[in-house]
C-alpha cells in the first residue's frame, strides 16, 4: 500500500511539474509573437479570430476585444484600394482556409478603427492538423513608406523622361540647325535701309518684346530673328523654329503645343510642343499668316497668359517664351478682310521690322556674293576667285524677285557649271531681257515693304489685259511683267519641270505649290 501511494504522489508530482513546464512555454510562445514588430493574428477554420498580437493593435487601432472571436476581414480588410467593397469569399486570406495555399499580398489596405487605411504586404499561412485545416497565421506590415518611395522613384523617372525627350527633341532641332545652316551665315549689307533695320535690332533684342519681321521670301527674316536672339538675355536658351505654312492645319496644334499620349490616331506617346522646347528662349514663327483661325485664338492665350494645354491634356503648363514672328503677306490688309485676328496682330506687332527686297539695295549685292561664293568655294571644293565685271553688271541689273534667296541659287549654279576661277553668269543662268532692264532701273531706289499689296495692283494689270504676251515688251514694265517673264525663262530652262531637283521651283527658291499659283495667277501655260 505504501508503495502505491508513493508512486501515486511521484506521478502527480510529474505531472504538475510539465504542466507547469508548458504553461511557462506556452508563456513564452506568446510572448515572443507579442514581440514580433509586424502585425500577427490568427483565425480559426471558420475566419474567427483567435489570436491578435500587440503590433497589430498599433497598427490598426482596434484592440483585442475588438478582434477576438469575429471575423477580422470585416473590421480591418472590408474594402479594396479603389473603395468597392471586398467580399470574404474573394479573400486571399480566407482563400487558405479552404485550398491550404499560402497567399502573399502586396496590393491591398487594412482600416484602421479611424477610418483611414494604410497599404499592407501580408502572408497567409495555413495551420494543419494532420491533414485537416484547423485555421490560418497571416502576418502583416505597414508599406507606406515603401509605396512613398516608389511613388517618389516613379516620378523621377518620369521627369527624367521627360528631360530625356526634350534633350533628344532639342538634339533633333540642333542637327536640323546644322545641317540647314546656309552659305551665308553672317548678316551683310551697307545700303542705309539695311542699316536701320540692323540697328532698330539692337535697340529691341535686349528686351522681351514681341517682334514681327514683315519682308518679301528670301530677305533674309530667319537671319534676322536670330540676331534678335543672339543679342537678347536669352541667348544661352533655344532658338526654336516653326514654319506655320509648313505643317498640315490638322497637326498645327500638336506641333506648336504638344499631345498627351491617345490624344488622337497615332499619339502613342506623350509629345512636348515647340512652347515647352523654347521655355526660357525664343520661338519663332515663320509665315505667321498660315496659322489656322482656332490656332490664332490659342496662340493669343498663350502671348496673353503664358500658358497653355497640350491637346488632349487638362493640366496648365506655364511658359517663359519670347515670340518673334514674320511673314511676307500684308498683316494688317489680312486683318481688313477678316482672315488674320487683329488682336492678335497687336499682340505681334509690338516692335515691327522692315527687310527691304534686295532690289531696294543692290548696292549691297557685291558684298553678299563675295559672302556667298566663299562659301560656294568650301562647299564645293573649287577654287573661286569671284565674279567678272560683265556679269557682276548683269547681276545689277537684274531684278531678283527671290531675293537673296535667288541670290544664293544662281551663283550656286553658275559655281558648278564654272571651269575657272572667275564666275561668269551666262544667259542660260541669269536671263535678262530689254524688260527686266527696265523694270530694274524703275525699281532699284524702291524699298518693297509690303509684296501683299504689290501683287494685288500688278495682278489687277495683267487680269485687265489677258492678252499680256508671255515674253514683255518694254513698255510693259510693271513688276508682275518681269515676274511673268522671269517665270517663263526659268520654266523653259528645266523643260518646263517645276518640283524636283534641278526644277523650276527649287530655281526660283520657292514652293512647287507656290509656283503653280503664280503661273495660275499670270496666266502661264505651255
Amino acid at each position: 500500500m505504501n508503495n502505491s501511494n508513493d508512486n501515486d504522489a511521484y506521478a502527480y508530482t510529474s505531472s504538475n511539474e510539465c504542466s507547469s513546464e508548458l504553461l511557462q512555454l506556452m508563456e513564452l510562445n506568446t510572448l515572443i509573437l507579442e514581440s514580433v514588430g509586424d502585425g500577427l493574428y490568427g483565425i480559426d477554420a471558420k475566419g474567427h479570430t483567435t489570436f491578435c498580437n500587440a503590433a497589430s493593435v498599433s497598427l490598426t487601432g482596434w484592440s483585442k476585444a475588438d478582434l477576438l472571436g469575429v471575423n477580422a476581414h470585416e473590421v480591418w480588410h472590408h474594402t479594396t484600394t479603389d473603395g468597392c467593397h471586398y467580399h470574404a469569399n474573394d479573400c486571399p486570406i480566407h482563400a487558405t482556409l479552404h485550398d491550404g495555399l499560402v497567399h502573399h499580398e502586396q496590393n491591398e489596405v487594412f482600416w484602421r478603427k479611424d477610418g483611414s487605411s494604410f497599404p499592407v504586404e501580408y502572408t497567409s499561412t495555413p495551420m494543419m492538423q494532420g491533414r485537416k485545416i484547423v485555421g490560418a497565421v497571416i502576418v502583416f506590415k505597414d508599406i507606406s513608406k515603401r509605396k512613398q518611395q516608389e511613388r517618389s522613384l516613379n516620378d523621377a523617372l518620369k521627369n527624367v523622361e521627360q528631360l530625356k525627350q526634350q534633350l533628344q527633341a532639342e538634339n533633333t532641332y540642333l542637327q536640323h540647325e546644322i545641317k540647314s545652316t546656309n552659305n551665308h551665315e553672317q548678316i551683310i549689307g551697307n545700303h542705309p535701309d539695311f542699316i536701320k533695320v540692323l540697328t532698330e535690332v539692337e535697340q529691341v533684342a535686349p528686351t522681351d518684346a514681341s517682334v514681327l519681321i514683315h519682308g518679301e521670301t528670301g530677305t533674309g527674316k530667319e537671319l534676322i530673328a536670330r540676331a534678335v536672339h543672339e543679342s537678347s538675355n536669352r541667348k544661352n536658351k533655344p532658338l526654336i523654329k516653326v514654319n506655320c505654312g509648313a505643317i498640315s492645319e490638322n497637326l498645327v496644334e500638336s506641333e506648336l503645343f504638344g499631345h498627351e499620349k491617345g490624344a488622337f490616331t497615332g499619339a502613342i506617346t506623350e509629345r512636348q510642343g515647340r512652347f515647352e522646347l523654347a521655355n526660357g528662349g525664343t520661338l519663332f514663327l515663320d509665315e505667321i499668316a498660315e496659322l489656322p483661325k482656332e490656332t490664332q485664338t490659342k496662340l493669343l492665350r498663350v502671348l496673353q497668359e503664358q500658358e497653355f494645354e497640350r491637346v488632349g491634356g487638362t493640366k496648365t503648363i506655364k511658359v517663359d517664351v519670347r515670340i518673334i514672328a514674320a511673314s511676307h503677306k500684308d498683316l494688317a490688309a489680312l486683318c481688313n478682310q477678316g482672315e488674320f485676328r487683329q488682336d492678335l496682330f497687336y499682340r505681334l506687332n509690338v516692335f515691327p521690322l522692315f527687310l527691304p527686297a534686295l532690289r531696294a539695295r543692290k548696292s549691297d549685292i557685291p558684298l553678299l556674293s563675295q559672302a556667298i561664293l566663299a562659301g560656294l568655294a568650301k562647299k564645293l571644293g573649287k577654287n573661286i576667285q569671284g565674279i567678272s565685271a560683265p556679269s557682276m553688271k548683269r547681276m545689277l541689273a537684274y531684278p531678283w524677285v527671290g531675293n537673296i534667296r535667288e541670290l544664293q541659287n544662281v551663283l550656286e549654279r553658275a559655281a558648278i557649271l564654272s571651269r575657272e576661277s572667275v564666275i561668269e553668269l551666262s544667259e542660260a543662268v541669269l536671263p535678262l531681257t530689254v524688260n527686266t532692264l527696265v523694270s530694274s532701273a524703275n525699281t532699284n531706289n524702291s524699298v518693297a515693304t509690303s509684296s501683299v499689296a504689290t501683287s494685288t495692283v500688278t495682278d489687277r494689270d495683267s487680269t485687265n489685259n489677258p492678252n499680256t504676251p508671255n515674253n514683255a515688251t518694254v513698255a510693259d514694265n510693271s513688276l508682275v511683267a518681269v515676274e511673268k517673264s522671269h517665270i517663263i525663262n526659268v520654266l523653259e530652262q528645266t523643260n518646263w519641270k517645276i518640283s524636283g531637283p534641278g526644277g523650276s521651283a527649287e530655281i526660283l527658291a520657292v514652293h512647287p505649290n507656290t509656283l503653280r499659283s503664280r503661273m495660275t495667277k499670270l496666266q502661264i501655260k505651255r
